[in-house]
């Protein structure tokens, strides 16, 4: 790890002026950032400390819904009683993410930000192509090992999936960022790769994520997230998926349903044409089974990724079938 220098940002507009600096980077949790400058995908010049900034680790929750701050611990945001009641998938997408001792140290912010875990992208002494590390150099995982990789949102230049779990949950119920000078749809925050697999969100390098808002809803407080991954424990999603779901008065026809997976894209994938084929139909296993193939529409695999093209529209069903009383 090379040398740095260190700045304890004391203010916002202080952290955000000296992010500015050739080779600065934000430290927060550091469980990501140290990470990977130890990989050595990353060496920062200048290192600047957000960590005592006062204002940015607040948890409200109201009739509205929920802000919570940027520098908030993963924890502590999972085990909030008024995160559970109105938001239980956002509390179980922390709860199943890392370790106990990771999730009292990495920070909301920080965890929206993680980068992937694509082992072609964390070795770069074995892997010089990767075009999130160095732009135009290729693509080492095409045509490598793929089990890991994502099937949706894909391009010739990236099939890194993204690894996050509290995203996908947030991308579900239309959260929103909160940058300090704009807030921008959590949806809209992530991009795909496209032709530039380096730029992952739409973050300006004088910007910082201030917060998360998430609006209340029925779906949000009717809601799960299932994680099925390789290991039990400490592992990333195969497929995830968080799902919401709201009955008209008959307690059988769905008035809305919410769903976003995880695990087998390059960015939390909100299932759109799954929620619109089950609007308005009375749930039971043909329809689930039916709509949640459309999860699929437009996947495509690259060898030991195919598995997740089946697996995820199960992952749908269980989540459905759960909160939907059918399990």
């Amino acid at each position: 790890m090379k040398s740095f220098s260190y700045i304890r940002a004391t203010s916002a507009d202080e952290a955000r002026s000296a992010a500015l600096q050739a080779g600065a980077m934000l430290l927060a949790g550091g469980t990501t950032l140290l990470d990977l400058a130890k990989c050595g995908v990353v060496g920062p010049e200048t290192v600047i400390d957000i960590t005592h900034l006062t204002g940015f680790d607040a948890i409200v929750v109201n009739a509205e819904g929920a802000t919570i701050g940027a520098l908030a611990r993963m924890g502590e945001v999972a085990d909030h009683k008024d995160i559970r009641a109105a938001f239980p998938a956002v509390s179980e997408s922390l709860s199943l993410a890392a370790s106990a001792q990771l999730r009292n140290m990495a920070t909301i912010g920080g965890n929206l930000l993680q980068r992937t875990r694509c082992s072609y992208f964390r070795d770069p002494g074995a892997f010089a192509a990767c075009n999130k590390r160095n732009p135009g150099s290729g693509c080492s995982a095409i045509g490598g090992v793929t089990r890991n990789h994502a099937v949706l949102g894909t391009s010739n230049a990236c099939i890194a999936s993204y690894p996050g779990d509290l995203a996908v949950a947030l991308t579900a119920f239309d959260a929103l960022v909160d940058l300090g000078g704009r807030k921008v749809a959590i949806d809209d925050f992530f991009l795909a790769p496209g032709g530039a697999p380096d730029k992952e969100t739409i973050l300006e390098r004088s910007e910082m994520i201030a917060g998360i808002v998430i609006p209340a809803s029925d779906t949000a407080r009717n809601s799960t997230y299932l994680k099925v991954r390789d290991r039990q424990s400490y592992d990333f999603a195969a497929a995830s998926a968080a799902v919401g779901l709201a009955f008209e008065a008959d307690g059988r026809t769905v008035r809305d349903i919410r769903i976003a997976l995880g695990g087998v894209a390059t960015k939390p994938w909100r299932a759109r044409a799954v929620e619109r084929a089950l609007v308005g139909k009375v749930l039971d296993a043909a329809t689930i089974d039916k709509a949640t193939r459309l999860a699929m529409d437009g996947a495509v695999s690259n060898g030991g990724n195919h598995y997740k093209i089946e697996l995820a529209p199960r992952v749908i069903n269980r989540a459905i079938s759960k909160i939907g009383g059918l399990a």
